[in-house]
This record gives structure tokens, C-alpha cells and sequence, in this order.
């Protein structure tokens, strides 16, 4: 994992905006949870996943994105940061129909990171897939205090 390590702080995927501090500071959650097995909603370029996996190499990761872009951009940022094909996988679709066919109580993460308009839906599957103990992860929930301001004028 120092290969990962050394991609995550060299690379220039790893200084996008696309990781927001929340998910920089990941891998504490990952190591403190012991994760054995993580899931992904909203691949993007693979950080997030990277951030996870650091603190939690031991860890499985499971990455849903609708987007095929996303996964082949993060299957390179993945190659390039040397994590073994058996520590991830990709899966192709939407994750309101992905996340219903998921074991319960399976998770030891679940990370939501994706379309704002689904994030309570995708929350209720997080809470739902996660183990005792367990953690969801919601980064820019707050995202300058958007989501707690109504949008009605």
C-alpha cells in the first residue's frame, strides 16, 4: 500500500477539488471501523475510493457509477496507484437500482457521494447496507450550508 500512498500525494488526481477535505480525512474512518468491505456511490475519478482504501487496505471496495467514464478514469487511477483488481469492484448502473439488490448488513462503509437529488434515498440504502457499527459517509452534505437552506423563495 506505500504505492498507493505515494500515488495519492504525487499524482494530480489526488489535488482535484474532487475530493473534498471530508473525504481526504477518510482514511481515519476506514482504519478506525477496521473496514473489511466498502461501498461507493458516485465513483467520479476514483479518489474517494483511493482516500478509503488507504486507510483500509485490507478493505474491499465496491464503486457504482452510471457513468462509464467515471469508472474507466477511476480503473486508471486505481492501476496507477497499484491497488490489486481483487480489492475493487465496478459496477456499471444506476445506484437506485444497483443498491436494492445489495446484502444487507454487509458494509462496514458505505460512502454516498452522489447525484444530490437521490442522496436521502441512497442514505436509507447506506443505513441499511452498513453492519453494526458501521458507518455512512455523506461528504459535502453541508456544502456551505446548501442543504440545510430551504430553496423555496
Amino acid at each position: 500500500m506505500r504505492s498507493l500512498a505515494r500515488a495519492l500525494t504525487r499524482s494530480n488526481w489526488a489535488r482535484r477539488r474532487s475530493a473534498p477535505r471530508s473525504v481526504r480525512r477518510s482514511p481515519c474512518s476506514s482504519a478506525a471501523t477496521n473496514a473489511r468491505s466498502i461501498v461507493e456511490i458516485g465513483t467520479g475519478a476514483g479518489v474517494s475510493g483511493l482516500w478509503l482504501l488507504r486507510g483500509a487496505p485490507q478493505a474491499v471496495l465496491t464503486t457504482i457509477d452510471n457513468e462509464p467514464e467515471h469508472l474507466a478514469a477511476a480503473r486508471q487511477a486505481f492501476s496507477e496507484a497499484k491497488v490489486p483488481s481483487t480489492k475493487a469492484r465496478f459496477i456499471t448502473g444506476r445506484a437506485s437500482d444497483v443498491l436494492p439488490r445489495m446484502n444487507e448488513a454487509s458494509y462496514d462503509i458505505v460512502l454516498v457521494d452522489a447525484d444530490p437529488e437521490n442522496v436521502i434515498a441512497y442514505v436509507a440504502h447506506g443505513l441499511r447496507l452498513v453492519r453494526d457499527g458501521g458507518i455512512v459517509l455523506v461528504p459535502r452534505v453541508l456544502a456551505g450550508g446548501a442543504y440545510g437552506r430551504s430553496r423555496a423563495a
